[in-house]
């Protein structure tokens, strides 16, 4: 079994730090260099549920997209969630690694993953990395749809294909436009309506949109809007993780096994859609 530094050490190939933004908290939370690792499971979140069914699951490391802290803190005690998130791997001998920002980037990265689960064909990124003169790495992806469809149409069409949440997918613009081609951004993607303009794309699916940013998107132009839930529109790349690191292994002779977490640690959890009032104008009486 190879020793936790080595299979760091291949994560980080798949997803170097140098490539996560200056504000992110990435690399190896705990674990022992050199403890052996023989099993790994891959979630999106460091939540209590998930540190508990690695434990149970037997895993020697956690991979996981988000961080744990993203800021800094004076304490690790297990009387707070984090800390005993912390606790409990540690007690167990369970190492945690997370791979966030420099995993979006990467190629394969997550909005890759996001495209592919959506059955769409990658042209390009949204915004490529400067650094990479392939051109194939950087946050987001620009594609293009198998067959086009309505823009309501590709909502629902979206909510079937991405794990189920209460939110499920949220549209804005016209339900009865064409989307023939479409830019997708795993997490929150606001930040990036100047490029997804610029792309010239009918539509934009990501996650975490909120009411003045989408408001002024719409004012901007006729593109369309689709909001998933930030969970779903990440969860995709667990498994193409785990299927990276299972090529890392096979070369490697390493025998690991790779557990993709099926939790849904999407923090909502009941949906009620509005009614429709008499007068169909959606304003209270």
């Amino acid at each position: 079994m190879p020793a936790l530094s080595e299979v760091i050490a291949a994560l980080e190939t798949l997803w170097p730090p140098a490539g996560a933004e200056s504000w992110d908290a990435v690399g190896t939370v705990c674990g022992d260099p050199d403890a052996e690792v023989s099993r790994v499971l891959v979630a999106v979140d460091p939540v209590q549920e998930v540190a508990d069914e690695a434990v149970a699951l037997g895993a020697d490391l956690l991979l996981t997209h988000h961080p744990l802290y993203l800021r800094g803190t004076t304490t690790v005690g297990a009387h707070t969630f984090k800390g005993r998130v912390v606790h409990t791997l540690i007690k167990h001998d369970v190492a945690l690694h997370v791979a966030h920002t420099n995993a979006d980037r990467a190629d394969p990265g997550v909005s890759d993953a996001l495209a592919e689960a959506l059955d769409l064909r990658i042209t390009g990124p949204l915004v490529p990395d400067p650094d990479d003169p392939a051109g194939r790495r950087g946050l987001g992806r620009l594609c293009e749809l198998p067959t086009p469809l309505s823009v309501a149409a590709f909502a629902q069409y979206a909510a079937e294909r991405l794990p189920a949440t209460a939110q499920g997918v949220r549209a804005a613009g016209d339900p009865d436009a064409v989307v023939r081609t479409v830019a997708v951004c795993g997490g929150s993607g606001d930040s990036l309506f100047d490029a997804v303009r610029a792309a010239g794309v009918d539509a934009y699916l990501t996650a975490d949109l909120r009411h003045h940013p989408a408001s002024e998107a719409r004012e901007h132009s006729r593109l369309a809007l689709l909001d998933a839930a930030h969970w779903a529109t990440e969860w995709p790349w667990c498994e193409q993780a785990a299927a990276q690191l299972d090529a890392v292994s096979q070369r490697n002779g390493w025998d690991l096994r790779t557990h993709v977490s099926h939790a849904v640690t999407d923090p909502w959890t009941a949906h009620a859609a509005s009614g429709v009032h008499p007068d169909h104008s959606g304003a209270p009486n």
